[in-house]
């Protein structure tokens, strides 16, 4: 398996990263476990999560993704270096607000490494933009902590071209290292708001992109077609919104090339983003080890220049 360089971070990945928003959520500690052993046994290596996972379940409060990872991470006979952990910070955890102080981020990054089990997080993220905290604060207190050793790199999350321009300016001004990393949501249906001088800032300027919502809440998986495949499904109301036309085009594509290449369509889906020049990886997300199975195949999936662009005509 060909690892991509993540920017300048001095990271490299595999071409598909595990989203963790699930454990303690839809998958339990056991089968979490499962499934991370399931997939760096197959040779990938990062795992994405957040402080706020999963704070929306009746009964949670934040961080209980990041609680069963650092349980793995000591039981697991993997190699602490042979991993990439990947977290953010600035979501609401009962402040009221999103928070990119440097206050909050510094005592945000101490619980996420107490839950973590570790001495360090190889990339911290600004979740969400915080009008009210400048860029300047945020950037010297993430720089502080790359300083500290408790993080190896950062970058930011949801940041439009605009924003991460901004905050390029605010970093050269300050003399502040920059971002090297942006997440932002980007899959077949939803291209709009990643594709154009966002991709092309992020190219320009080497920027290492992890996309999220890689299938759309599971829409790209083919398995919602109808309005009642929604109902009773953990995230049927979150994908309601694709059964339109749109998105009636791209699951015609998908089966299209799943006809083609024999392959399912979540693996056609981030194999089209895998082909993408600005993408160093998707997040995929699974609760069981048969899809894990499928998601994986996707990494040995090379799609046409023919089937590339019936994809990006169906879902333009």
């Amino acid at each position: 398996m060909q690892f991509r360089s993540l920017g300048k971070t001095g990271l490299s990945i595999a071409p598909l990263v595990f989203g963790g928003n699930v454990f303690g959520w839809t998958a339990d500690e056991k089968t979490s476990f499962d499934l991370l052993d399931a997939f760096t046994g197959a040779g990938f290596n990062a795992i994405d999560t957040a402080d706020v996972y999963s704070r929306w379940v009746p009964g949670n409060e934040g961080g209980e993704s990041e609680a069963i990872i650092g349980k793995w991470l000591k039981r697991s006979a993997i190699a602490r270096d042979k991993v990439v952990i990947v977290t953010k910070v600035g979501s609401d955890m009962g402040q009221g607000r999103r928070d990119l102080r440097k206050s909050w981020i510094v005592e945000a990054v101490e619980n996420s490494l107490k839950r973590l089990q570790t001495d360090h997080i190889d990339l911290y993220l600004s979740h969400w933009p915080d009008a009210d905290t400048p860029y300047e604060e945020t950037l010297e207190a993430h720089a502080g902590l790359v300083k500290a050793g408790k993080v190896r790199a950062f970058g930011a999350s949801n940041l439009d071209a605009a924003q991460l321009q901004a905050s390029f300016e605010a970093a050269d001004r300050a003399g502040l290292p920059r971002y090297a990393v942006l997440q932002p949501e980007y899959n077949l249906y939803d291209r709009g708001s990643f594709e154009g001088p966002l991709a092309d800032l992020c190219r320009r300027e080497d920027i290492g992109v992890i996309t999220y919502y890689s299938l759309a809440s599971g829409f790209l998986t083919g398995k919602y077609r109808s309005k009642a495949d929604t109902e009773g499904r953990a995230r049927g109301e979150g994908v309601a919104h694709y059964l339109d036309d749109k998105g009636q085009r791209v699951l015609a594509a998908l089966d299209q090339v799943a006809g083609e290449t024999g392959a399912k369509p979540a693996e056609i889906a981030l194999a089209w983003l895998m082909a993408k020049p600005a993408v160093t990886a998707p997040i995929a997300s699974a609760t069981s080890l048969g899809q894990l199975a499928s998601l994986t195949k996707a990494a040995g999936l090379s799609l046409s220049a023919g089937q590339m662009a019936l994809l990006d005509s169906a879902g333009a």
